[in-house]
């Protein structure tokens, strides 16, 4: 304890004493030795008072200091008192303060994780704006559905004009917004503004919901309409004309039964080929935004397909070839939609190829230069047939889009093999090459990348 305080202190308490015992000597009613005793007396008895004063006031200073420490996590409140009763009448009301306070801030901050988990939790995206119109946050949700590319979802013609609505204070805007990235989706965004702005800069809530699979499914039954229809109406109006002849002119002519029949069979087989693969086509878009997360084993993925082409391959005397690379890893994918484009990729090379040919399946890491920077594995489907002119490579993965129709319905391809492809890439983030020349073969490659985007 400092003197300099005790002092003052005790000579603030001793004045108003000591200069009446002066007064009292100087006017004789008290002897001097009186007075001098006395003085001696009230000056001890101030210093003692002053002492112990000061130090309870020392300890209600330190109590408040420890108050503010305990608010920053920094220290907890002493445990002596003042022995002055009103001091320590103040101590004990400063620690019930502290109590309260310690409880609304403990409430506060239970509040405060309650409100961060519900946002979290939120299925559908949401943005946290602040004043420069700029994320101060997103959700789980925001950030699996748009990852690094939520600066550009900002950055729509349309998202900005009705950020800008908001904040000049127009009220709550929606609007509808075609997303290309990572993948096209269809998204409705709803932005309002906060009034007052939260702590923290928070200014107001976007929140984006995804309409993707709501619009596929209204495209899904129009496209499947008008492609089935125009797709079945070949092999039905040949089913149609077969009955008839059946049932009339060819009713006793057994060789043409017999013929006929295959032809119908083979005819039912097309278009059931065609529904199979327009709903499996539809399956794929309903849920190409939302990226695999299983992990798949493309080499002995690769190997069990190739197996399974071996009757295929006797019959057209072809070789198919699989070469897997070192470091071939696993990627992140579903197994079913890799096989998928693995069989589709066969499949075509052995039916357009060079009869008595060779096919290669080439599995290897990528380079940089063979696709994006990130770490992936390219699969390449080659053949050495007639190949394919320039023009149609930009069309090869449309639905029905076919170089040779006769050809391609002669050995019952249904025009969405490669479409189905694309699609399948396309949800798992990759990205599909196909190269021709005439006369050389084509070449199919796909990217995949290692780990999710």
């Amino acid at each position: 304890m400092r003197l300099g305080p005790v002092f003052g202190a005790a000579i603030a308490m001793a004045a108003v004493p000591l200069a009446t015992l002066l007064v009292l000597a100087a006017s004789a009613a008290l002897s001097p030795v009186a007075a001098m005793a006395a003085g001696a007396v009230c000056a001890l008895a101030a210093l003692l008072l002053a002492a112990a004063y000061t130090r309870d006031v020392h300890l209600l200073a330190d109590t408040l200091r420890h108050a503010a420490l305990e608010h920053e996590g920094g220290g907890s409140l002493p445990l002596a008192l003042p022995r002055f009763p009103a001091l320590q009448r103040l101590a004990l009301a400063i620690g019930r303060l502290v109590r309260v306070r310690d409880a609304r801030t403990a409430e506060v901050a239970r509040l405060s994780a309650a409100n961060e988990a519900i946002v979290e939790s939120l299925p559908d995206p949401l943005l946290v704006l602040g004043e420069d119109r700029q994320p101060r946050r997103a959700n789980k949700a925001a950030r699996e559905a748009f990852g690094g590319a939520i600066a550009a979802v900002l950055r729509h013609p349309d998202m900005r004009a009705a950020i800008d609505r908001t904040f000049a204070g127009v009220g709550a805007q929606t609007v509808d917004l075609h997303v290309p990235v990572p993948v096209p989706r269809e998204v409705r965004a709803t932005v309002f503004l906060l009034d007052p702005p939260l702590p923290g800069g928070t200014r107001a809530i976007l929140t984006l919901s995804d309409r993707t699979r709501e619009r596929a499914l209204d495209r899904m039954r129009a496209d499947f309409v008008a492609n089935a229809s125009h797709e079945l109406r070949t092999p039905l109006t040949g089913l149609i004309g077969f009955i008839d002849t059946l049932r009339g002119p060819a009713a006793d002519d057994k060789a043409a039964q017999s013929r006929f029949l295959a032809i119908m069979a083979e005819q039912a087989a097309r278009m059931n080929r065609l529904i199979d693969d327009l709903l499996l086509l539809s399956r794929i878009e309903l849920d190409e935004h939302q990226p695999p997360l299983g992990r798949v084993d493309l080499a002995s993925l690769c190997a069990r397909v190739v197996a399974g082409f071996e009757p295929q391959t006797a019959k057209r005397r072809m070789a198919l070839l699989l070469a897997v690379a070192q470091g071939a890893a696993e990627v992140t994918g579903d197994a079913d939609q890799l096989a998928q484009v693995v069989q589709n990729l066969i499949d075509n090379a052995l039916k357009y190829g060079r009869e008595g040919g060779t096919v290669r399946v080439e599995l290897a890491p990528a380079s940089p230069l063979q696709g994006p920077v990130r770490p992936g594995i390219r699969l390449v489907v080659a053949d050495d047939g007639p190949g394919i002119a320039r023009q149609h490579l930009p069309r090869l993965t449309e639905r029905f889009y076919r170089v040779d129709a006769g050809r391609s319905r002669a050995v019952g391809g249904t025009g969405l093999g490669l479409a189905i492809v694309k699609h399948i890439v396309s949800r798992h983030r990759g990205q599909l090459g196909i190269s021709s020349e005439e006369g050389r073969g084509t070449t199919c490659s796909v990217w995949l990348p290692i780990e999710p985007p």
